[in-house]
């Protein structure tokens, strides 16, 4: 628990130093007065470099940390692919291996965690990736279908969907911050009549009201992507087993047991996740097993 808090505390502080950084070293290279950001002088050009700083750097940090983040937050043991522990360790090593060659993606790293049925995957890129599955879903699942949950696993490795959706983040980040700005400076000086070269207290107290509700409606759009992803990853699986019925097992399988939650790091990578809202990563395992048995009849 205080490891976690402790991760926490200390990737916000990195990405704190790392804006401020950024900002330090755009603002003297290209020679961008951030003081333009609000105001009578606002430049929208330079609010978008801005935004674009402050948008990107958090997602990009967290996709670069992700896997040290996921060894530490979640205890892995990780198993040396070279020299296996047990006949566990060795079939979870050769499958990954054979899944990683079907899906032309380098071998990532292998871990186990202590926990309820999940697994998740997580990395910079397709090929320095890492995949972990717990001891719950071990014990709880046949080989073939803890083999389909692997198979889900590597294609959202293969799928790319860790930079993917990192992009994707940062992008949205950045319009949140533009454009509660520019709504925010356009109350202060053109509803409210701040004649002062300074921003007002219109400005800040719009701009932090629509960063909260303009950054509520774009997770409901990463959300609807990161479903979306899921079903892919669900048909990669399938694709690599040669058959839907694995997948539709371990899924059926999942839906009867409890799961525990993943970190936020990892959380819309894992195979199972939160359902039943707008802002759920995961579609309801009803739905998956649907889309995989329309697969199958086709």
């Amino acid at each position: 628990m205080f490891k976690r808090i402790g991760l926490f505390v200390l990737t916000n502080l990195a990405i704190l130093v790392m804006l401020s950084i950024i900002l330090n070293l755009v603002s003297w290279f290209f020679g961008v007065n951030f003081g333009q950001i609000a105001g009578s002088n606002q430049n929208y050009a330079t609010l978008l470099i801005f935004a674009a700083v402050i948008g990107f750097t958090g997602s990009l940090i967290s996709l670069f940390m992700s896997k040290t983040m996921a060894k530490t937050s979640m205890g892995l043991q990780m198993i040396d692919v070279d020299n296996p522990r047990n006949g566990v360790e060795r079939w979870l090593v050769e499958t990954v291996a054979k899944l990683a060659k079907i899906k032309g993606v380098a071998m990532p790293e292998v871990g186990i965690y202590h926990g309820e049925p999940n697994a998740f995957a997580t990395g910079p890129s397709r090929n320095n990736s890492l995949v972990a599955v717990s001891d719950g879903l071990l014990a709880s699942m046949n080989r073939e279908e803890v083999e389909a949950v692997l198979g889900h696993e590597m294609s959202h490795v293969a799928n790319g969907d860790m930079v993917t959706m990192t992009l994707m983040q940062g992008v949205i980040n950045t319009f949140v911050v533009f454009l509660s700005r520019v709504i925010g400076n356009i109350v202060d000086r053109g509803i409210l009549r701040n004649e002062s070269d300074a921003p007002g207290a219109g400005y800040y107290i719009t701009s932090f009201v629509l960063d909260m509700v303009l950054g509520l409606l774009g997770s409901m759009l990463v959300m609807a992507f990161s479903r979306y992803r899921e079903y892919r990853a669900d048909a990669g699986a399938a694709e690599a087993l040669g058959s839907p019925v694995p997948m539709i097992n371990a899924l059926a399988r999942l839906g009867g047991q409890p799961t525990s939650e993943l970190p936020g790091a990892v959380k819309g990578f894992g195979i199972n996740g939160g359902i039943g809202s707008l802002f759920a990563s995961h579609p309801s395992i009803e739905q998956r097993i649907k889309a995989l048995r329309e697969l199958q009849q086709r």
